[in-house]
């Protein structure tokens, strides 16, 4: 505590950065970012802009750079104020935003990813699939995991899945994507000896449409999978790399 105390007197740490390394998170006038989750969950903190106005999102955007080198911004489709905000802020922060998963990545100067031996599959149904997969590709891309994309591989055209099926069996987790009935997971996770984590998709329409059939159907599934929300890319994405770590561990240990 002293440490920090002292920084802060002689001004090599800001106030939210000080408050941040005492607590565990920084307090700003958008709300409180917890700097500490990486650290206590192995997850970093995303700042869901969704709901937020283009104030409070690049606000928080700011103060996750500033307190854990790092901000994830997620949902957003204007990244226009955000990148203004942290140009000015720290103009020697690297930033750069994914138009078709709408998530914006920024580093500080001296930030240091970090670096799995391992390697996540991400799988889509088809080109509709892109938004949430990429928001998985992203968050598995920060917490260190190699990642392997395979796409528009629906069941439709069955075959298109069965030539990379090699890859797929090569991978350490996989991320199934799929809209409308959502059978793709549930075929890849009868064909390799891989986790695989379902991501139902809100694509389809109709009777059981908005990915409320496909969500139904991986909960159905008799293949062993497990399945996360309805888009919730960032969460399948954020499983499949703590389960990367865990192998990664296991091949250093």
């Amino acid at each position: 505590m002293r440490d920090v105390l002292e920084a802060l007197a002689d001004g090599e740490l800001s106030v939210q950065a000080a408050e941040a390394a005492l607590s565990g998170y920084a307090t700003g006038e958008a709300g409180r970012f917890d700097a500490a989750r990486e650290t206590r969950r192995g997850v970093p903190e995303a700042i869901l802009a969704d709901g937020k106005t283009p104030t409070e999102t690049a606000d928080l955007a700011a103060t996750a750079v500033e307190t854990a080198g790092r901000a994830i911004v997620t949902r957003l489709t204007d990244p226009d104020p955000v990148v203004e905000r942290l140009t000015a802020d720290h103009p020697d922060a690297s930033v750069g935003y994914d138009d078709r998963a709408t998530v914006l990545v920024a580093h500080a100067a001296d930030f240091e990813p970090p670096d799995l031996d391992a390697t996540v599959g991400l799988v889509s149904a088809g080109t509709s699939d892109a938004h949430p997969l990429g928001e998985a590709a992203a968050i598995a891309a920060e917490m260190g995991a190699s990642v392997l994309r395979v796409e528009d591989v629906g069941v439709a055209g069955i075959t298109r899945l069965v030539d990379r099926l090699p890859e797929l069996r090569a991978t350490d987790v996989l991320v199934v994507a799929a809209g409308r009935e959502g059978a793709l997971p549930t075929v890849v996770a009868g064909l390799v000896d891989v986790p695989v984590i379902g991501l139902p998709v809100s694509t389809g329409y109709g009777y059981g449409g908005e990915g409320e059939a496909a969500l139904s159907g991986m909960l159905q599934s008799c293949t062993v999978l497990s399945v996360v929300n309805v888009d919730a890319g960032f969460v399948a994405g954020a499983q499949a790399a703590l389960v990367a770590r865990q192998v990664a561990a296991a091949r250093t240990a």
